[in-house]
C-alpha cells in the first residue's frame, strides 16, 4: 500500500547505518515521542490539506512537546495527548477541540498501517525541517535517528502501541482550560443575543407600524388643515368684499354728511338736505335729507331750511333776510305790507308767524363799515 518515490529513496540513501541501544524505559519515551511527532505532523496535513507552507515546519515543532522542549519524559500515551490537545488549543491559527480528536484518529491509522507508513510520514518531516532554517537541526537531533530507527521496529510493537492509543480516552474536562464551562456560557451569550435580535425586530416593526401611523394622522391632519384653509380663505374673501362693499356705502354716507351747506348769503347749507325750486309765484322745496338723526348741527340746518322758503328776488332789492330785518328795524303797519302785496309789485317772502329764534340771517356790518 505505501509506495516510496524516487526522491524519498535517495533521502533514505543518505542514512548511515546505525544500531541503537536502548533500555526499556528510553524504549517507552521513544514510543510516545513518536506518537507526539506523528500527532503534530497529521494536524498539519489536516489543516493545510497536505500543502506545504512557511508555517508547516513552525506547526510541528510547536505543537510537539518533544521538539519544542528537546527533553521531555511522558509517563503514558493519556499525557501525550493532553499536552497535544492544550498545545493546539493556545497556539497555531485554528484551535478547535475538534482538530484534536481528528489529529488523534489519524494517528492511529498510520500506526495501524505500519512502519511504511510512519517512515514515510517522517521522510516528509525531514523534508519540511530541512527547507526551514531554524528548523534543520531538529533533523540532526530526532528526525534522522527516529528515520533510522522506525526501520528496525518490529511490527507487533507498532501494533500494540496503535492498541493502547486506541484505547485512551480524552475529553474537553482532560484540558484544565474550563471548556465546558466557557462553551455553556458562550451558548447563554448566543441565546441571549438571539432573544435581544427577536425584540430588536418586534420593536423595529412597531416602530414603523407606529411611524406608518403617525404619516397617516399627519397627511389626514395636513388635508384637514389644508381644507380648513381654504375655508377659511373663502371666509376672508366674502368678509373682504362685503367689508368693502359696506365701507364703500359709508364712504359715500360720510360725504353726504360733510359735503358744504350754502345758502343765498354765502351760509352754510346742507347740499343734501333739500333742493329748492324756485317757479312763477310758488317756490317748492324738496327736502331730501339722507343723514341720520342724532346731530344737533344738522336739525338746526333743517328747521332752517324749512323755515324758509325764496322765491324770485325782485330788482333793486336785496337778498331776503336784508328785507326782512330792515322790516324789523322799520316796523310797518300791517296795513301798508299788505297794500304792497296788493299793488302787485312781484314776488315776496313769506316769514313764518312765529319768529324762529335759531334762525341765522346775514348782517348788515358790511353796509355800515
Amino acid at each position: 500500500i505505501v509506495v516510496f518515490s524516487e526522491e524519498e529513496r535517495e533521502q533514505m540513501r543518505k542514512f548511515t547505518n546505525k544500531s541503537y541501544l536502548l533500555d526499556k524505559r528510553s524504549r517507552r519515551h521513544v514510543y510516545l515521542g513518536l506518537i507526539d511527532i506523528l500527532l503534530a505532523y497529521c494536524y498539519e496535513i489536516r489543516v493545510n490539506e497536505g500543502d506545504k507552507n512557511v508555517e508547516s515546519s513552525w506547526n510541528i515543532r510547536k505543537l510537539s512537546a518533544t521538539l519544542c522542549w528537546l527533553e521531555v519524559s511522558f509517563s503514558s500515551i493519556h499525557d501525550v495527548l493532553v499536552s497535544f490537545g492544550r498545545r493546539v488549543l493556545c497556539y497555531p491559527l485554528y484551535r478547535h477541540f475538534e482538530l484534536v480528536t481528528r489529529a488523534f484518529n489519524d494517528t492511529v491509522m498510520i500506526l495501524q498501517l505500519g512502519k511504511a507508513a510512519v517512515l514515510k510520514c517522517l521522510l516528509d518531516i525531514h523534508k519540511i525541517f530541512m527547507e526551514s532554517d531554524p528548523a534543520y537541526v531538529l533533523n540532526d537531533l530526532f528526525i534522522t535517528d527516529y528515520c533510522i530507527w522506525i526501520q528496525k521496529v518490529k511490527s507487533k510493537k507498532l501494533a500494540a502501541l496503535c492498541e493502547s492509543l486506541q484505547k485512551t480516552t480524552l475529553s474537553k474536562s482532560h484540558m484544565g482550560l474550563e471548556l465546558e464551562e466557557l462553551e455553556a456560557a458562550a451558548v447563554l451569550v448566543q441565546e441571549e443575543e438571539k432573544a435581544l435580535k427577536a425584540a430588536g425586530t418586534v420593536s423595529k416593526q412597531q416602530l414603523l407600524c407606529s411611524e406608518s401611523e403617525t404619516s397617516d394622522s399627519e397627511e389626514s391632519s395636513s388635508t384637514s388643515s389644508s381644507e380648513t384653509e381654504g375655508s377659511d380663505s373663502d371666509e376672508q374673501e366674502s368678509s373682504t368684499s362685503e367689508d368693502g362693499e359696506i365701507n364703500s356705502f359709508q364712504g359715500t354716507l360720510q360725504e353726504e354728511r360733510t359735503a358744504p351747506l350754502i345758502d343765498c348769503n354765502g351760509s352754510r347749507q346742507g347740499t343734501d338736505a333739500s333742493a329748492m325750486e324756485v317757479g312763477d309765484g310758488k317756490s317748492k322745496v324738496s327736502l331730501q335729507s339722507t343723514t341720520p338723526p342724532g346731530k344737533l348741527v344738522e336739525e338746526l340746518e333743517m328747521q332752517m331750511q324749512s323755515a324758509m322758503r325764496l322765491s324770485e328776488q325782485p330788482e333793486g332789492l336785496a337778498t331776503a333776510g336784508c328785507i326782512s330785518q330792515e322790516q324789523e328795524e322799520n316796523p310797518v303797519s300791517e296795513p301798508d305790507r299788505f297794500s304792497e302785496d296788493a299793488a302787485g309789485k312781484g314776488n315776496f317772502l313769506e316769514v313764518s308767524p312765529k319768529p324762529n329764534p335759531l334762525l341765522f340771517l346775514c348782517s348788515t356790518n358790511e353796509d355800515e363799515d
